[in-house]
């Protein structure tokens, strides 16, 4: 077994010194994905990097620019032979950190969306990446060390109306994630949940949310969100929420009804509300 206790020192040295330490993210081709594989290579990671679309290959072109090997799986991970063939070309490699950010989102009301996108979006967010942590993280416990993040959001704390299926698939992840690295305890592997708000990626677009007032509001940088998940990461930290407005939003939900956030939430995301001051 290598010892890996020098992970979390190696943020703070700006070393140009190569280790031999590797990790693998999913939703590595835009947004939050794609930085958090930045902040990997920057601190020396190699990586195996996923998405379901081509333009992963370009996100890993670039992430070589850093000197690091990169590799690709282009695959659907809402389905178990895209995580298989994922989970294939770790090729019996040790995996130090896994960053499980693959997501979809769904606009509209529930009874509007069609129900074969509907399981979509919880085989991307919820089964798919149990099964791929599920698989990863039994061998990093086997082995007494890694580091898990997993990209959970503010949006598990509130009922989201129009985004009914995201918001409690992520209320899902948050919860797991905690509940994991309190299993995790002594065993040498750590889990992080990253809980951002709105972040300006291709998300909102994909999602159907472009004629909602929270597709078309001002966003969080992903860069700068992703470097705060990757150093919780490397630091052990059990969750991060980022930015202090989302940080607010989460202490309000925590103090009024379910009732309250869902109507916040409704003037937020319900379509046309883009149009409206």
């Amino acid at each position: 077994m290598r010892d890996r206790c020098w992970l979390p020192e190696r943020l703070s040295g700006g070393s140009d010194e190569r280790s031999d330490a590797f990790c693998l993210v999913t939703g590595a081709s835009t947004g939050i994905g794609r930085e958090l594989a930045n902040r990997c290579a920057v601190h020396h990671f190699d990586l195996l990097v996923a998405a379901d679309e081509p333009e992963i290959e370009n996100a890993a072109e670039e992430l070589r620019g850093f000197g690091v090997h990169v590799d690709t799986v282009q695959a659907d991970l809402a389905t178990i032979d895209g995580v298989d063939r994922l989970i294939a070309a770790i090729g019996g490699r040790q995996v130090d950190a896994l960053l499980a950010n693959a997501g979809r989102g769904l606009g509209d009301t529930f009874l509007n969306q069609d129900i074969e996108d509907i399981r979509h979006v919880l085989d991307t967010n919820i089964t798919g990446t149990l099964y791929l942590i599920h698989q990863v993280g039994n061998e990093m416990r086997r082995h007494g060390s890694g580091r898990i993040l997993i990209t959970g959001s503010v949006a598990g704390f509130i009922p989201g109306s129009f985004h009914a299926i995201y918001n409690a698939s992520k209320a899902f992840l948050d919860s797991f994630a905690a509940a994991m690295g309190n299993e995790l305890k002594g065993t040498g592997v750590t889990v992080t949940c990253l809980m951002p708000g709105a972040i300006e990626t291709e998300f909102f677009r994909r999602a159907g949310l472009m004629d909602t007032k929270l597709g078309t509001a001002k966003k969080d940088d992903p860069a700068e969100v992703a470097k705060q998940g990757f150093d919780a990461m490397m630091n052990g930290e059990s969750s991060i929420i980022t930015g202090l407005t989302n940080k607010l939003q989460v202490a309000a939900a925590s103090l009024l009804p379910s009732s309250t956030t869902a109507e916040q939430h409704r003037k937020k995301a319900a379509p046309g509300t883009a149009k409206h001051p």
